[in-house]
This record gives structure tokens, sequence and C-alpha cells, in this order.
């Protein structure tokens, strides 16, 4: 998680990057995006497929705020139908069904099983709950309950529906299916939605088509933060070198996420339009519990009326998540009370399973983008999203539309109703169509296990099959990017065998990478599945700062800073390759 507070990097002042030249150097453009999490990244996207001349900025690394602290799911939202969100929801599984298809590399259809308990519960106090914006005591939800909301989930998989159909399971079955779950489980439903195995890696995907189909007119830049407006411009400063400048646009369009209000702030038109709540999340190495889950998402009500999920992924198990008021003016980081709690739903669902400290390998955590709730409950708070005009007097003739809410779903076509916006108030039509159209290493993905043996077979000159396929999996069809830059001499990292140095070479040089924590958390999955060590960051920090230009100086400033991220933030013990 970036540390969205943090001063200009002076210590690394040195050569400009390409991608800040890029911008300092024709400092105007139609459209300025400010922040590339996943909704900026993708009406970036959309806009520079309409050929307009767009610029986006990120002051920190791309994907590193909220976009990075999802729980790794692309869902319709079942549980938003007891808010009376029927057009969230639509939306929502449309997009989910859309995705499976255009991005079939990092999204996979999810097995995603609910323990049921009671048979009828939860039948009379639903609508109250409702109406009461989930005030009141929790009252667990029964079969009855479930069964009427997933009828009406796959009622919206009906057109081009993408996932089978929900099944329920009784006592007898549920247990032969899932041999540790608690015996006190009546039923069981399954219903499917989408993985999302790798989100900072989609969302890079997102942005390099935008930058590829946009040529000269798209520009973006990482560590580009906007720090202020005046005269009619916008003030941008080089985190890395302290240096600010001045950027014009006709339209500014804020999807900072969780730091709206700050950004809107910064340029001088104080809103309060956000309230989002806290999500954290753990990672644990447990083979038992793993191997429990079946391959399959459990996703169920604690007894606080909370939904929460143990899911595998990546060969460890996740493990989440709570929902939080949180203060953006204050720190943020996973508590010791929530990974009580998580051991605790653990208990509930899998009470043979022992899970504890010792097992966690990460721990991360987000804000969510959710509108201002005042008294509302947290999990009744609306996951739709809208966008507002607001006039920035320092801006005059310039429109500033903020994006309030918003999720990892629904990207797609929240950037195409935001870009809509914008071209309307461009005077221009949309030319080009984002529906269907694949992302990155989704292009020509091979979606059958047959497929994906005949792609690695076709690309394995050199490198042999085994590392072929593991190469698709980890970038799609871009992985055969990475095959031309291998070869058989290749060697593998010394202390990451499944890398070799001409990967993270590539990475380093091609992805956008300024610091070595951009490399270790967000172009791989290094630190979520618990492989980092000291000794790894140095064989890591000696690649990329060969290929950046990196001194002796400086690459021992990004092991120490990076260890600070992992251990201060996400609890990484190095030398033990475990959280504290």
């Amino acid at each position: 998680m970036t540390d969205r507070t943090a001063p200009a990097d002076t210590a690394y002042a040195a050569s400009v990057r390409p991608e800040i030249e890029a911008v300092v150097s024709r400092p105007s453009a139609e459209v300025l995006v400010i922040g590339g999490g996943i909704n900026g990244a993708g009406t970036f996207r959309d806009l520079a497929l309409q050929g307009v001349d767009v610029v986006l900025v990120e002051r920190g690394d791309w994907a590193s705020g909220a976009s990075a602290a999802s729980s790794h799911m692309i869902h319709g939202g079942i549980r938003y139908l007891e808010n009376g969100e029927f057009r969230l929801v639509k939306e929502s599984v449309t997009e989910r069904n859309g995705l499976l298809r255009i991005a079939p590399h990092y999204v996979k259809p999810l097995p995603t099983t609910i323990p049921i308990f009671t048979a009828l519960s939860g039948i009379a106090t639903a609508p109250l709950r409702f109406l009461t914006h989930g005030k009141g005591k929790p009252k667990e939800r029964g079969a009855a309950l479930i069964k009427i909301g997933l009828e009406i989930y796959d009622s919206f998989s009906r057109d081009g529906g993408a996932v089978p159909r929900h099944r329920f399971h009784g006592h007898a079955a549920s247990l032969k299916q899932l041999p540790l779950i608690n015996p006190r489980v009546k039923y069981t439903a399954t219903y499917y939605d989408g993985s999302l195995v790798n989100p900072e890696r989609l969302a890079l995907d997102v942005l390099d088509e935008g930058l590829a189909a946009g040529g000269p007119q798209a520009r973006a830049a990482n560590y580009l933060e906007a720090v202020g407006a005046r005269a009619g411009a916008i003030v941008l400063r080089d985190r890395m070198t302290g240096e600010e400048f001045e950027f014009t646009a006709d339209v500014v369009v804020n999807t900072t996420g969780p730091w709206t209000d700050v950004t809107n702030d910064v340029l001088g038109t104080p809103t309060r339009f956000m309230g989002g709540t806290k999500g954290s999340h753990i990672v644990v190495d447990n083979p038992e519990l793993h191997a429990a889950c079946a391959g399959r998402e459990l996703f169920f009500e604690h007894r606080d009326g909370r939904i929460v999920l143990v899911y595998p992924l990546l060969g460890k198990v996740l493990i989440g998540t709570t929902d939080l008021e949180h203060d953006m003016g204050m720190p943020l980081a996973v508590s010791e009370r929530e990974i009580d709690y998580f051991f605790e739903l653990v208990r509930d669902v899998f009470p043979t399973i022992a899970v504890d400290r010792s097992q966690i390998v990460f721990r991360f955590v987000g804000v969510r983008p959710l509108p201002r709730h005042d008294d509302t409950n947290p999990g009744f708070v609306s996951r739709d999203y809208r966008i507002v005009a607001s006039p920035v007097a320092a801006l005059p003739g310039t429109a500033v539309l903020s994006l309030v809410g918003g999720k990892w779903t629904t990207f797609r076509a929240l950037a195409e109703h935001l870009a809509n916006e914008v071209l309307a108030r461009l005077g221009r039509e949309r030319t080009v169509s984002t529906a269907g159209r694949p992302i990155g290493g989704g292009a020509g993905y091979p979606t059958t296990e047959a497929g994906r043996t005949r792609w690695a077979a076709e690309h394995a000159d050199g490198v042999g099959e085994a590392r072929a396929r593991e190469l698709l999996e980890r970038y799609g069809t871009k992985a055969a990017l990475v095959l031309v830059a291998s070869g058989p001499d290749d060697p593998a990292l010394d202390t990451l065998p499944a890398y070799t140095r001409s990967e993270i070479a590539l990475i380093a040089r091609a992805e956008h990478v300024a610091h070595l924590a951009d490399v270790v958390l967000r172009r791989t999955s290094i630190a979520f599945q618990g492989l980092v060590t000291t000794a790894a960051l140095h064989e890591l920090a000696e690649i990329v700062g060969g290929v950046l230009g990196w001194d002796d100086a400086r690459r021992e400033r990004e092991i120490d800073e990076t260890a600070a991220l992992l251990t201060g933030h996400h609890g990484v013990r190095l030398d033990e390759g475990a959280v504290a």
C-alpha cells in the first residue's frame, strides 16, 4: 500500500524519467486524469481509444492504493440484493461475465460455497434490515433467504451467462464435498463468481493498452502528483525529484478513490463526498486449510453479520475482510484485533483446523472508495458510483469531474460512463466500444486445458513446455514477450527460482518501474506468496538497478526502504519469509 501522504522523494533527484519528460515537454492535454488505480486506468484507456489527448498521473505506483487491497474477486455482488441495488447487481453480473471473456488470463471462474446453518432464519427480518439500512441486531441468513437471493442472482446471468447456475446441497452431501466443514452445517449453496488472480497486473494491462492505442496523444506517469491549482493550471510535482510544473487541461477527472476529497481540497474545491471503510486481509500458508477449501471460496456470514471469506489463491489462503470506519488522516494497518477476528471466523467454518500467526505470510489493508454514509451501517452503504462536477475558482473554463464510489468488477462500465461524460463536455462522439475488447494478455488466451497445453508446446523452444506454461499463467499471451527475451541460458534467480534474470529485467525495463517495491508488491506476486527474503531483495535490486541505472547507494536505499515497507506495513519477517 502506497503512503499517499509521503513528501516528495528528493533523495532520488536525478535525471527525469521518460514518462515525466513526456508530460513536462508538452504540459497540456484535453483531459487530465488524476489517480492511477483501476478506475483511472480504465478511463484513460477508454479515452485514448477515442483518440482523445489524455494524460494520467498517479502520485504513487500504478494500482497501489485501494486497487491493490481488494479481496481478489470479480463478483456480481449477491449481498447488494439485500440493499435493493438491483441495477448495480445487474451491471456487476454483466461485467463479471464480460471480464471472464476479455481478461481470462487473470479473471477465472470461482466456485463459491456458502455454509448455511439454519433453514428459515432471516426471512422476517430481511425487509426490516433493508428499511433501516442494516441497523439492529444481525440475524443469520437461513437457507430459504439465501435460495431466494441466488435465484434472483442467477436470473441476471440468463442473457450471455458465463457461469453455471447455483446448486444447493443438504447436510450429507455438503460433508462429503467438504469433509472438514463445521458438522453443524445443514446446507451448502454453491454459485460462481470470478477470481481476480493478480489485480495489479490486470490494471497494468489496462494502462498499457491505453498507451498503445493513443500513441503520442496518450501519456501516463506514476510518482507524479497534483499538489495545487493556480491561474488556470494544475500544479504537478515529480515525487522522485521534487520538481514542480504547471499543466493545463480542458477537463480534469478525479479518480483518486478514497482520496477524492483530499485531491479536491488540493485543487481548491473542498468536497465531502467520501466515507470509505477499512478492509483488512491476511494470507496464510496452511496446506490443511487450503485442501479443506477443495478449490472453492467459502463466502459466509460471520456471527456479527459481516460477510467474510476464506479463499485459496496462488497456493496460499486469503482470509478477509473487515468493514470498519476509517479516518483518511490516520495511519492504515491491519490490527491484531482484526487478525483475531479472522482466526475466529475460520474456526466457525473449519473448527478442527488450527490457524495461527506463525502461518501468516502477508497482510494487506485498504480503504473502500465508498460515498459518505453518516449513520448508515457500513455493510449497507451503496457500492454504486456517481460522477459529480465541481467548479474550481483557480481553473476557470476547466470542468472538474469527481468519481464517487466504484469497484473492481464494474471498472470497464464505469470508465465508459465517465468517458462518455468527458466526451460530451469536449463535444466529441464515441468511436470505439470497450465492451468485448480483450485486455492485454487476455487477447488470444486459450481458455481450455487442451488449448493451454497446445500453446505451451508451440512456445517451448529453448525453454521447455513447463516454463512456457508457467509464463502463460503469469502473463497471459504477453508471456510471448518474456519468452523472446529468454533463452535456454537464461538463469533462474538463486533466491526465487520461479523467476529468471531476463524476466525481471524485462519488467524493470518495460513496466513503468521506479522503485524496487513496485516489482516485489505489484509487478509480481512474490510478496503475496510470502517468498521475500533479504537475499531476494538484494538479488532483485541488482537486476532492477542494472536496468534503471542505480548506483550502489541507490540500490541500498531501495533495499532498505522496501524492507521497511514489507515489515512495517505488511508485517513480513524477511529472514523467515513469514509475517509477525
